[in-house]
């Protein structure tokens, strides 16, 4: 027996806010029935409408970053904040500043890279007159994922977005720009903190800047961040650390950007020699090409890190059983 629409109506349960939801047009539906020039122009058919660029990651723009009112802002919380934070989480020892007595004029620092502590102790100790105009290559997918991360990184440690997936010349002009106005640099020409506690090869965009901007490169090496906050880590633990920053290097005439990257990764390992043993023997080891390489053995894992020893992250301990005796 055939049932009528009504009495159809009347036995299924009605879902009020289902109805109003249906009946109630969508945001973008509205906007699409504004005339032009309020809504976008409709593309025809057959063209592939234009994409938006990401305003994010590489494409994030700094400039705002460099006025006075942020400047200002960094520099208070740079000695504010980050120093003190910095002065009781890796209490650190710096050596080799009378190395850059002589230097005038913007710098590249060229530092290892261990931990995510690296950049706030570096911002910490490089002297003056280049601390606080001083800018930061940072990484763009990491530092630079959204607007909040973007906004954060560019105004408390001075970033600027570069590409460690592929070559940019965006990343490359912009800095050289900076470097050109005046402004020193901080790059980790490893490209990413270290997996193992040991380093990785040195990339060249510190030597491609220095030939490019014709300004030297203080290589600086930063040893006990790993043990403060390892990769992978999220709760940091206080340990002294050391900062020593080597003679500032230029390129040799007719030396390439790839040359002049392993010299500057070989300056950072002779001062890595000289952290972990003396001056002395660091400088013989130096002259006689037997400085142990930032790249650590060719070894397997668990002796990689058994040759990092004293130098390897913190572990946390197994609890000794009581001595009932």
């Amino acid at each position: 027996m055939p049932v009528s629409r009504g009495k159809l109506a009347k036995r299924l349960p009605v879902n009020a806010g289902a109805v109003a939801r249906l009946a109630r047009p969508s945001a973008s539906a509205l906007v699409r029935k504004l005339p032009f020039p309020l809504a976008p122009a409709s593309v025809p058919v057959g063209v592939e409408p234009p994409r938006r660029e990401s305003k994010v990651g590489a494409n994030y723009d700094t400039e705002w970053a460099r006025s006075y009112p942020a400047r200002a802002a960094r520099v208070l919380l740079v000695e504010g904040v980050v120093r003190p934070a910095m002065e009781a989480l890796a209490r650190p020892q710096v050596r080799g500043i009378d190395r850059l007595g002589s230097l005038e004029g913007p710098v590249v620092f060229a530092a290892n890279h261990h931990s995510h502590v690296d950049t706030p102790l570096l911002l910490s100790v490089i002297p003056e007159p280049w601390r606080h105009h001083l800018f930061i290559g940072a990484a763009a997918d990491y530092f630079f994922g959204n607007q909040l991360t973007s906004a954060l990184s560019a105004l408390v440690i001075g970033a600027i977005p570069i590409e460690r997936t592929k070559v940019s010349r965006t990343s490359a002009q912009q800095a050289a720009e900076l470097i050109n106005d005046g402004w020193s640099m901080l790059i980790f020409p490893e490209g990413g903190r270290s997996p193992d506690g040991w380093g990785q090869a040195f990339r060249g965009g510190a030597a491609y800047l220095s030939l490019r901007c014709e300004v030297p490169v203080v290589p600086v090496h930063v040893e006990g961040t790993g043990r403060i906050l390892r990769k992978g880590s999220s709760i940091p633990r206080p340990s002294p650390t050391q900062v020593t920053f080597g003679w500032p290097l230029r390129p040799d005439e007719d030396e390439d950007s790839r040359a002049f990257a392993t010299r500057i990764e070989r300056a950072v390992a002779e001062l890595a020699d000289e952290a972990t043993t003396d001056w002395w023997q660091a400088r013989r080891r130096a002259h006689a090409g037997t400085t142990p390489s930032l790249q650590g053995p060719a070894v397997g894992a668990w002796r990689r890190a058994w040759a990092l020893g004293e130098r390897g992250p913190k572990r946390r301990r197994r609890p000794a059983w009581p001595d009932l005796g």
